[in-house]
C-alpha cells in the first residue's frame, strides 16, 4: 500500500483526479469503478474541468458505481444515480449506456446484484476503483461485522453509518437503513484502488486499515492485503499514523 499525505483537500483531489486522468490517457477504454459522498467531489471537479479543456476523453469509459441505496427512486436527491449525474456524468461526454449504478428498485434484487456482477466481468473488470471511508470503516457499504458480503448483494446500514449520511437528507427519517454495495471480492479484484480520506473525522479508520492487521470489524482493513492500494489523505486524516 502506497499512502500519499496531502497537506489539504484541494491536493488530495488533485492528485486522485491526475491519476485517473493518466489512465484515461494510456486506455481511453477504461473502466473506472466510481463512489460517492463528499470526499470525490473535488476529484469530480477537477476530471470535468481537464475534459472541458480537451485533456481527457470519457466517449470510450465505462463506469460502475460502488453502491445504491435500497428502495430508494433515482429521481430522489439522495440518491447515488441523483449524485452522480448532477455532480459528474451530467458534464462529462461519457454515453448513457456506459454507466452502471445498482439499482436499488429492481424487483428482483438478487437478480440485480448477480446481473451487476456479471457485467464488471463482462467489461474486462474494474482498471481503477476510487473507494472513500467511512467512520467505522466501511468500504462501499461493507459494514464492520462478523462476516463481509464477497459480492454484491444488499446490506443493512449501521446506526452509525445512518448518523454519518443522513445529512444529505432533509430529515434523519427519510435515510434508508439498507443499500445496495458491491462486496469485498467485488472491491478487491479492481486492478489499482485509490481511497481518498480527509479530516480528522476519518483518523481512526485510517489507522485502524494500516495497522498491519486484516479485521472484518474494520472492514477497510483489507485493503492491506492489495496489489495495488494507493491511500491519499490529507494530515488530519493522517494524524495517528505520523
Amino acid at each position: 500500500m502506497k499512502i500519499y499525505i496531502e497537506d489539504s483537500y484541494d491536493k488530495i483531489s488533485e492528485k486522485a483526479a491526475l491519476i485517473v486522468a493518466g489512465r484515461i490517457t494510456v486506455n481511453p477504454r477504461s473502466v473506472l469503478g466510481l463512489a460517492t459522498g463528499s470526499t470525490p467531489i473535488g476529484m469530480y471537479k477537477k476530471l470535468i474541468d481537464m475534459y472541458k479543456r480537451s485533456i481527457i476523453d470519457f466517449s470510450q469509459i465505462t463506469t460502475f458505481n460502488l453502491d445504491e441505496y435500497y428502495k430508494l427512486s433515482r429521481e430522489n436527491r439522495g440518491s447515488y444515480y441523483y449524485y452522480m449525474m448532477e455532480t459528474f456524468f451530467n458534464h462529462i461526454n461519457i454515453p448513457k449506456e456506459n454507466i452502471h449504478i445498482p439499482n436499488g428498485m429492481a424487483d428482483d434484487i438478487e437478480k440485480e446484484c448477480r446481473e451487476y456482477e456479471e457485467k464488471i466481468d463482462k467489461a474486462g473488470g474494474i482498471d481503477i476503483q476510487i473507494l472513500g471511508i467511512g467512520t467505522n470503516g466501511h468500504i462501499g457499504f461493507n459494514e464492520p461485522a462478523e462476516n463481509l458480503n464477497i459480492r454484491t448483494g444488499l446490506i443493512d446500514l449501521t446506526e452509525n453509518t445512518i448518523r454519518d449520511n443522513s445529512r444529505f437528507f432533509e430529515k434523519k427519517e427519510e435515510m434508508p437503513t439498507k443499500a445496495l454495495s458491491m462486496g469485498i471480492v467485488s472491491i478487491m479484484k479492481a486492478k489499482k484502488i485509490i481511497l481518498l480520506a480527509s479530516g480528522e473525522n476519518k483518523a481512526e479508520a485510517i489507522k485502524n486499515m494500516t495497522n498491519g492487521y486484516i479485521n472484518t470489524n474494520h472492514p477497510a482493513s483489507i485493503l492491506q492485503a492489495h496489489r495495488d492500494c494507493i491511500l491519499i489523505i490529507d494530515r488530519d486524516a493522517a494524524k495517528l499514523i505520523i
